[in-house]
């Protein structure tokens, strides 16, 4: 027979601190491993890279609505950005960033005339663009920590034509790699 204080209480006593132990463990190693892992990512998405999804038309053919793109934010750290770089931006007139192309850097004069993009100018080369139609626009100088941004579809694109040059401060990073949908996974051009 057991008494109040015979084997079988101390048996309970027992498992109860081993399962207070274990529990205590478990929670230890939870949070040993989630808290580190949530910094981590936080750290990741807001100093090295983070995903966006595309919407609108301004960047077809090359881009376009629902697509999903991983922005990259060291290279700019490293260099300004370059003619052609697709940069997504963000601006106080929508609550969405915007994802447009490089076009002109600072202290170069835009211009638009007879359907053709010149720096300086001289006839920019643009081989990501199909052939489109683009009303004459300028001519602009872009001042000094500012860039000249336009989307690939000219005709649909609300950018720097329409919003003057863009900050480089403003630049969340560049658009890097495609990764949805799967047919169109790949590195942004």
């Amino acid at each position: 027979m057991n008494t109040p204080n015979g084997p079988d209480t101390e048996r309970n006593r027992s498992a109860s601190r081993e399962s207070k132990t274990t529990l205590g463990s478990t929670v230890r190693d939870v949070l040993e491993t989630v808290i580190p892992a949530v910094l981590l990512a936080l750290l990741i998405s807001h100093f090295v890279a983070q995903g966006t999804h595309v919407y609108g038309q301004s960047m077809e053919p090359n881009l376009h609505t629902d697509q999903r793109v991983i922005i990259e934010k060291v290279s700019y750290r490293l260099h300004a950005p370059r003619r052609g770089d697709v940069v997504v931006i963000d601006v106080d007139f929508s609550d969405i960033p915007l994802i447009k192309r490089v076009i002109g850097l600072p202290g170069e004069t835009v211009e638009i005339r007879d359907g053709q993009v010149l720096i300086d100018g001289k006839p920019l080369q643009e081989p990501y663009l199909s052939h489109v139609f683009q009303p004459d626009y300028g001519p602009t100088l872009v001042p000094p920590g500012y860039i000249f941004a336009m989307g690939d579809n000219r005709g649909q694109s609300s950018d720097s034509r329409a919003h003057g040059p863009f900050p480089v401060s403003s630049i969340i990073g560049r658009a890097w790699l495609s990764y949805w949908p799967l047919q169109d996974v790949g590195l942004v051009k």
